[in-house]
């Protein structure tokens, strides 16, 4: 016992001082602790500059997360200090980031922002750091972002609405031009980009119909999304799959965001996928059976849901608890499907054992490009069997 406590001290001594330290350089650090030396050596390692930039923070000599993982980006290591710190710490650490990482300029000039490239790893950084970004350069980032998010829904929505619209035979907007069937708030979403500031009018690009015959929505989707930084771009995908799915009639959509605590983003998502980005919280640990829990009650009719878990399944909840819940729904006759990532990256890092687990039950577990989504889900709404994309 005494032993044990000395060990701990001694290791303790080992991260407060840092690699640099001579005195206890051949101090063995457990996983975890290597974790928390790599996330902390990105900030405060000598051989780092004061002056250094946000990709200082996208190297790690150990990896990140608790399971071994790399540290790939801004919002991973976020992850990782939130993770393993008290909130007071993680303040310090934060801001300390800001600073000798040469965030500050970035977050609080607008005209820095405007000079950078919008892509999902920008996304990521100013989803991470939405708290830390001042009033002045809020517009700014959420321009930013809305730009990232354009370009993903032009790339998305239209073959995403076709392949649910064909799957269930019926067509959510209508082409025929009638007035009284204008989706209005859809219209004037997706055309403020055209507001003529100058003559103050909105000149619509185009306009959106609804069928005026459909009365009820046809299947119910659930999303379920794991907030972990290492999960960033999914969440991006996510977000606007959320967003598209919530704009048609046919589907009644709930989009819910999950670490160790449960967030219902319904509402934000239908009104705007950047307000859902900004609404999530990236970060923490991961409880994923507490949030299945949770989506099981917003199940109405089983055999008319779709329910799609995105999430690299590292569970810090009760694995047990979780792969029951999923067997349940399975066979309530809900359409389950495990996306371990939504991406257009390679391979993905998930929980391999847990994966296995959930395939043993019939449910499909695989990663899905953009590009794909659409055929997975009107396979999914057709009741196909969804194992090829496993292996493809």
């Amino acid at each position: 016992m005494e032993s044990e406590i000395q060990n701990r001290q001694t290791a303790r001594w080992r991260l407060i001082l840092g690699s640099d330290s001579k005195s206890f350089n051949d101090v063995i650090l457990t996983e975890e602790q290597s974790v928390m030396d790599a996330a902390l050596a990105a900030i405060y390692d000598s051989g780092e500059s004061g002056e250094g930039n946000a990709n200082s923070l996208n190297k790690s000599k150990h990896g990140g997360g608790g399971k071994g993982r790399s540290m790939p980006n801004l919002a991973k290591w976020l992850t990782d200090i939130r993770t393993f710190f008290p909130q007071d710490v993680v303040s310090v650490i934060q801001s300390d980031a800001i600073e000798r990482k040469g965030l500050t300029k970035l977050l609080l000039e607008p005209e820095m922002l405007k000079n950078i490239k919008p892509d999902l790893s920008m996304v990521g950084t100013l989803m991470a750091l939405k708290g830390q970004i001042p009033e002045k350069s809020k517009e700014t980032a959420r321009e930013l972002v809305n730009s990232v998010v354009d370009e993903i829904m032009k790339r998305m929505e239209t073959d995403l609405r076709k392949a649910v619209t064909g799957a269930l035979n019926k067509k959510a907007h209508s082409p025929i031009s009638n007035f009284s069937a204008i989706d209005w708030k859809r219209t004037i979403n997706r055309n403020l980009k055209n507001y003529d500031s100058e003559g103050q009018r909105l000149i619509p690009e185009k306009f959106y119909f609804f069928e005026r015959s459909q009365r009820q929505k046809d299947w119910t989707v659930i999303l379920d999304i794991d907030q972990s930084g290492s999960m960033c771009d999914s969440i991006i995908y996510s977000s606007v799959m959320g967003s598209i799915f919530a704009s048609m009639p046919s589907l009644d959509t709930h989009v819910v965001a999950f670490d160790t605590e449960i967030t219902d983003l319904t509402e934000l998502c239908r009104n705007d996928p950047v307000d859902m980005l900004f609404g999530i919280q990236l970060g923490g640990g991961t409880d994923i059976n507490k949030s299945v829990t949770y989506c099981q009650t917003l199940i109405e009719n089983p055999r008319k849901t779709m329910f799609i878990l995105i999430s690299d399944l590292y569970e810090g909840g009760v694995r047990s608890g979780l792969l029951r819940r999923l067997s349940e729904m399975r066979e309530d006759g809900l359409k389950v499907i495990t996306l371990l990532a939504l991406s257009d990256s390679g391979k993905p890092d998930y929980d391999v054992n847990l994966a296995k687990e959930i395939s043993k039950l019939g449910i499909p577990c695989f990663a899905c490009t953009p590009d794909r989504l659409p055929e997975l889900v009107e396979a999914a709404i057709k009741g196909l069997d969804l194992k090829k994309f496993e292996h493809q």
